[in-house]
């Protein structure tokens, strides 16, 4: 049986060590939509959760003092609503008696729970919930390992400054026109590329807020036409981003730079074809990046086992719900118990390489230890194009016209 390390830590079985029906697991609960506007980043997420915990097991499960575990995990649909999820964090603590969590699909479902979690002493590592408002209200027990959602799209503001000084422009005289759903996330979004934009002198010409049903965007399509901005941002999850798409096609609208978030959970590649090219993809990781562990190895060794097992490629809300239970097997490992408080303190204390980038907790329980890379479509594949120290291509800047 191959050893199992993590986080620096030894996890090792006995060679004689098998699995047996009654050998003993740490539940790990998770309210996750399975149905609603979020089902398909939900299933992206299980994906990831699964895949983790399928691997860790197979290699020999985790160490916890004298004792080794298997981890297994129990799921309920939160139905992508918050007060489902709430109430559905609270069964799993109080009814199934779980003792720790791992976190939902997006950063309204997470800001729901994680009072909850708070409350009951219950600590939780997620993994997509990335508003910026989450890591504000002094919590111990929350601990998230992807970038803070203000980061974003901050690199395709900056990308469109580079590109105008490349051409003899000032950054100054670029417009730029907003589009954002009305949730925590996408709000931190825009905050952030707010920050940006006026870093550069930038002028906004359009900030609008998405429908809340993500179908329908031709009232803000009706004011690019008219208005003719050089960069339009997006930020709708993966809904959103398939709206953005589609409708930028149908309606024949041109803008010279598009970036949006969710890009790839949204598989604008597989539905739009050439419709999707050019694009700016905001990403929390690529399978092209250099970051490795012993468990899953490479991000390319992780992109291709994903793929062979799910069938797609893996999108980066897979690839951060693999690491979140990474995270959270680490933390049991170095705190040699499965007291909650020495689990929490073992999190706070990371500091570890996974497969999908480099892992550390600030106070807030933020990883500061991570950066986005933006990508762009080109001839139907994503590639990485920012920052310039990850980047694998150059931009292609502006954006052909049909």
């Amino acid at each position: 049986m191959k050893n199992f390390i993590i986080g620096g830590v030894s996890a090792l079985a006995l060679s004689a060590f098998a699995w047996s029906a009654s050998a003993e697991s740490i539940v790990l609960g998770a309210a996750v939509s399975q149905s609603g506007k979020y089902s398909t980043n939900g299933q992206h997420t299980m994906n990831g959760y699964n895949m983790a915990v399928e691997r860790i097991n197979a290699n020999g499960g985790v160490k916890v003092g004298d004792k080794t575990y298997t981890l297994e995990i129990k799921y309920y649909d939160d139905e992508s609503t918050p007060a489902r999820g709430a109430e559905l964090a609270e069964r799993l603590i109080k009814q199934d008696g779980v003792k720790f969590l791992l976190g939902p699909y997006s950063s309204g479902l997470t800001k729901a729970i994680a009072p909850v979690t708070e409350k009951n002493g219950v600590p939780m590592v997620e993994a997509n919930g990335a508003s910026r408002s989450l890591f504000n209200n002094g919590y111990k027990n929350l601990f998230a390992v992807l970038s803070t959602s203000e980061q974003y799209l901050s690199s395709a503001i900056t990308l469109a400054a580079e590109q105008a000084t490349a051409a003899g422009r000032d950054p100054s005289s670029l417009r730029i026109a907003m589009a954002f759903e009305n949730d925590p996330f996408s709000q931190d979004v825009r905050a952030g590329v707010m920050d940006d934009v006026a870093k550069y002198g930038m002028k906004i010409v359009i900030d609008d807020k998405l429908p809340k049903d993500l179908t329908d965007m031709t009232p803000t399509m009706t004011k690019v036409r008219a208005l003719k901005p050089d960069l339009l941002v997006v930020s709708g999850h993966s809904k959103g981003a398939a709206t953005t798409i589609r409708q930028l096609s149908e309606q024949n609208v041109y803008v010279p730079m598009l970036a949006m978030t969710h890009c790839d959970s949204a598989d604008i590649i597989g539905k739009f074809g050439a419709a999707a090219n050019n694009t700016l993809c905001a990403s929390q990781w690529a399978p092209t990046l250099t970051y490795s562990d012993e468990l899953m190895g490479s991000a390319a060794d992780f992109a291709k086992a994903f793929e062979e097992k799910y069938g797609y490629a893996p999108p980066y809300q897979s690839a951060e719900s693999a690491a979140a239970v990474e995270v959270f097997a680490s933390a049991f490992s170095r705190a040699g118990s499965l007291d909650q408080a020495a689990v929490r303190d073992a999190l706070a204390s990371t500091d570890m390489q996974t497969f999908y980038g480099n892992i550390k907790f600030d106070a807030a329980g933020k990883n500061i230890a991570k950066p986005m890379v933006l990508y762009q479509v080109q001839d139907g594949q994503l590639k990485v194009v920012a920052p310039t120290k990850w980047a694998e291509a150059k931009i292609i800047f502006p954006r052909p016209r049909n």
